[in-house]
């Protein structure tokens, strides 16, 4: 362990400086303490001699890096996490957009793609998977091939199926999926309409726009300014009349681009009402 705490947010800051470097990833506007717990974390874990062996080995070896990216960014999800507010968007948000020839939604930070798919089941429960687009983003292309292969763990099956019930669910979770040993493999038409690809929300750009903006238990990571960029992203994705859904812990008031949304009843979930 580091045995002085300014010396290690020295080493943490100088490691960050590598990776934006090298790989051209920005941690800059993210929470220092849970990042922090992190990379440390890691670099115990794997038993390194020095923090400058740690960091030669994030610089010199993309293989490592890789690990190292899984390990500082959050990829805790579940499908149909918080019911309550799946069922806010399966009777109020996803029927509005129904009235849309077209139908774009984007999952930003989507890790394993859990919500994903959750979304993709209820706008085919409500017959509109088949007009729908569903954009899932992340910054680890790691999470991201791991989403695409459509795989639940059978020991998570009880309770994505009482998440299922509880937000609303008109069918039977178990026709989402085939059992094959150890693992769920989730029906091919779901995945067929959702793109996943790697997007960074700190430095990349708008790449389309969009009805429906999911961003859920991502924004917390990040700081004040950093956020705010993030909802000018998101207020620059979203057509008028639009909605963007945040995470239980998160919100857009206060923000730069809170006056062009109102917030619904009950659920994090905001319309744009105002163009820039």
């Amino acid at each position: 362990m580091l045995k002085s705490t300014e010396h290690s947010d020295e080493l943490i800051e100088i490691l960050l400086s590598d990776v934006l470097e090298v790989y051209g990833y920005d941690f800059t506007g993210y929470s220092r303490a849970s990042l922090k717990r992190r990379i440390l974390r890691l670099y115990e874990m794997d038993k390194f001699v020095s923090f400058a062996e740690y960091r030669y080995k994030i610089r010199t070896e993309p293989g490592y890096f890789k690990r190292f990216l899984e390990e500082i960014t959050i990829n805790v999800t579940e499908m149909f996490r918080d019911p309550s507010f799946y069922k806010t968007l399966r009777t109020e948000i996803l029927p509005r957009l129904g009235t849309y020839p077209f139908i774009r939604i984007w999952v930003a930070g989507c890790s394993t793609g859990e919500e994903a798919y959750s979304v993709a089941i209820f706008l085919k429960e409500l017959n509109l998977l088949h007009k729908s687009l569903i954009y899932a983003t992340d910054i680890n292309s790691e999470v991201l091939a791991t989403a695409g292969q459509a795989m639940i763990p059978l020991n998570k099956i009880k309770l994505y199926t009482e998440n299922y019930i509880a937000a609303g669910g008109s069918e039977h979770f178990i026709d989402y999926y085939t059992a094959n040993y150890s693992l769920g493999k989730l029906k091919d038409e779901l995945k067929s309409k959702i793109i996943f690809s790697t997007h960074n929300l700190v430095t990349d750009n708008s790449f389309n726009e969009f009805q429906l903006i999911l961003c859920r238990n991502v924004l917390i990571y990040f700081d004040r300014p950093l956020q705010n960029k993030v909802f000018e992203l998101f207020n620059n994705s979203l057509e008028k009349f639009g909605y963007l859904a945040l995470g239980t812990k998160e919100t857009l008031e206060f923000s730069i681009v809170a006056k062009n949304f109102e917030r619904l009843k009950g659920e994090k979930i905001w319309r744009k009402i105002h163009e820039l």
